[in-house]
């Protein structure tokens, strides 16, 4: 094949591949001027929070208890600025690039009230993690101390970015929380919708393959084991056949529930209080409080 035949292959790859058409919903059209988030900077929200949370177990690790109110009054102000900007790239975002009127003050004000919001959050979010480090260090026996669930416990880290994440989800942030909660499913393997409600004192044993949707609500004091999922069990369509969005559809579990590892809980339906649901199980109707569902044997004849 001569260069001609090549130069001509390539042309025709990019005609095909600029076609507005065949982009429609898979191009951001991007206006001169708006910002857009960045996956780099995020990451760096992401572990300035975990150091805040956590002081000397992210973050700079020679931090003790004569300088942390100094480091962590450092990573605030750091925090502020850069969140700042990232929670107005994430309001820009959502604007059309046909929209003529571009409210970049009042999305940079409202940016700065979200990120000073989210800040004076920190305090109570960290007061819940504590209880999600106390879980997990008395659920497993292999745990030696906090400080190894700290660093260590993949659980942990899905649960600060989900936490974080849940909170500017509430604040009104668009997009940047599902990306924040995406780092978290790439680092771990665990995948909790930033949407999902949980309570306090949760823990996840080992944690990969754990899917926990949009509309969830977890009590407090429940416990997963890996390959859990929390999923729904059907999308119900519009009258032009397209999945009707912002409905309950996932499970609701009740405080003091443990589910064992694979097992798939689908649906709008309550596990009810103290239940516990056995291992590889499939289960789609309600479960009444303290019930134990597992796997029987069959009878040998």
């Amino acid at each position: 094949m001569n260069p001609f035949n090549f130069t001509q292959l390539l042309t025709q790859a990019v005609d095909e591949l600029s076609d507005y058409e065949g982009l429609k919903e898979l191009f951001h059209q991007h206006r001169h001027g708006d910002p857009i988030p960045s996956g780099p900077v995020l990451e760096e929200i992401v572990g300035l929070c975990r150091a805040i949370l956590f002081p000397g177990y992210y973050g700079r690790s020679t931090v003790d208890s004569r300088t942390v109110k100094y480091r962590i009054g450092v990573d605030v102000e750091r925090l502020y600025m850069r969140l700042t900007e990232q929670v107005e790239a994430g309001l820009c975002f959502t604007r059309k690039a046909t929209d003529d009127d571009c409210p970049c003050a009042e999305n940079r004000e409202k940016a700065a009230g979200i990120a000073a919001a989210l800040i004076s959050r920190l305090p109570a979010l960290r007061r819940t993690l504590a209880t999600d480090v106390e879980a997990a260090y008395l659920g497993d026996p292999a745990a030696e101390n906090y400080g190894e669930v700290i660093s260590c416990y993949p659980v942990i880290k899905a649960l600060s970015n989900y936490r974080i994440a849940h909170e500017l989800l509430q604040l009104g942030v668009p997009l940047i929380p599902r990306i924040i909660t995406e780092m978290a499913h790439s680092e771990t393997g665990i995948d909790i919708h930033p949407g999902a409600q949980i309570g306090h004192h949760f823990t996840i044993d080992h944690g990969t393959g754990v899917v926990i949707g949009a509309t969830c609500i977890i009590g407090n004091h429940v416990k997963l084991y890996q390959g859990v999922t929390l999923g729904a069990k059907s999308f119900p369509l519009d009258a032009d056949g397209h999945p009707i969005k912002h409905i309950p559809r996932h499970p609701i579990l009740e405080d003091d529930v443990i589910v064992y590892s694979n097992a798939t809980i689908l649906g709008r339906i309550t596990i009810g209080r103290g239940a516990t649901i056995g291992g590889n199980l499939w289960v789609t109707e309600d479960v009444a409080p303290g019930e134990r569902l597992i796997q029987r044997k069959n009878a040998k004849q």
